[in-house]
């Protein structure tokens, strides 16, 4: 169990990263900085300038150990992965789900469900400690919409029921950042590409984390991340990955954001402006918000459908089982996580 919560974050620039027995080693200018045994890991994530022998490459590949480069600002770029894992028969009635427009829109369904009942209950909880009557209303908004998912609809319609939950939720966002922080630290609403304050910066890096562990997961259960039933194929983009985050965006992602801004551990002084509008978090403050991120998934949570006790960590791996069990048949239903 311990093995899928391992994940070696390298920001350090120009680090090189080698294989030394059972281990990787990391380098900076021809001086070890340690070794890690690599059993021990699910991933490696590298973020801009670093470098891997082929050795390694080799090595990660035949344990199972996922390989992934991002960006400096951490927008990702590749994985690198050994033989694809799973029963080619799962994959298949994976592909033939996601052609059958009832079926497909059904499961998409299930992965709104989870998406805004989380939202609802992150504003829900504020609500009570806070006089803003923005948060209730809100809450209160994405109640009507939870109640309207309880029967089916075709794609175009979930995606619009989504789109204004998804506008109702960040409508109400700021009020869920402590008042005398929302002046240094403001956010007019969801921009990505590139983030337009420090708060849409913050969402998108943690957002990034949580697809590269949800990809990782699927795999695992040998899913193909590419093939999705909300977000549909497109090349490079891996769709079922967005859609089994969307339920955990709100509780692993958006109030782990909340928290290191409430409590200061990240401020505006943690950005820097780009010259094309956009933000950046700077090295410093990335490796805050990893550690923070590595802090928040050993948490202890019950699984409110297995009534097990797990580290938040496992969430997302035990949804990608329960949904590769439903696809299978096994389960009439795919069952959301929902976080109370």
């Amino acid at each position: 169990m311990k093995r899928h919560l391992n994940t070696l974050f390298v920001t350090t620039q120009d680090t090189w990263l080698s294989k030394e027995g059972e281990c990787v080693e990391l380098w900076l200018e021809r001086k070890s900085l340690g070794k890690i045994p690599l059993h021990t890991l699910q991933s490696v994530v590298c973020f801009g300038r670093v470098s891997c022998s082929q050795y390694l490459l080799e090595h990660c590949a035949r344990l199972g150990v996922t390989v992934a480069w991002l960006t400096e600002n951490g927008r990702f770029m590749a994985a690198m992965h050994g033989p694809t894992t799973g029963n080619v028969l799962l994959r298949r009635a994976q592909y033939r789900l996601a052609d059958a427009p009832e079926a497909s829109a059904d499961l998409a369904r299930f992965f709104i469900v989870g998406k805004v009942a989380n939202c609802r209950t992150v504003l829900l909880r504020q609500a009570r400690a806070s006089a803003e009557p923005a948060l209730a209303e809100a809450a209160e908004k994405l109640g009507r919409i939870l109640r309207r998912l309880v029967r089916p609809h075709d794609l175009e319609t979930l995606r619009g029921m989504e789109g204004d939950a998804a506008h109702l939720y960040f409508g109400a966002f700021p009020y869920l950042i402590r008042q005398e922080l929302r002046q240094e630290m403001p956010f007019a609403g969801r921009s990505r590409k590139p983030p337009r304050d420090e708060v849409n910066c913050l969402l998108s890096f943690l957002y990034t984390l949580l697809a590269t562990a949800v990809r990782s997961a699927l795999e695992g259960v040998g899913l193909d991340p590419a093939v999705g039933f909300l977000h549909r194929e497109r090349p490079g983009r891996p769709s079922l990955a967005l859609d089994l985050m969307e339920e955990f965006r709100p509780y692993l992602a958006d109030r782990l954001c909340l928290t290191l801004i409430n409590r200061r551990q990240i401020t505006a002084r943690d950005f820097t402006r780009t010259e094309v509008g956009g933000f950046v978090l700077k090295e410093k403050a990335r490796k805050e918000v990893l550690a923070a991120w590595q802090t928040r998934k050993r948490e202890e949570v019950e699984h409110p459908f297995l009534k097990e006790r797990m580290q938040a960590g496992m969430l997302c791996h035990m949804q990608a089982r329960l949904l590769a069990r439903h696809i299978r048949g096994e389960l009439d239903a795919y069952p959301p996580f929902a976080m109370r």
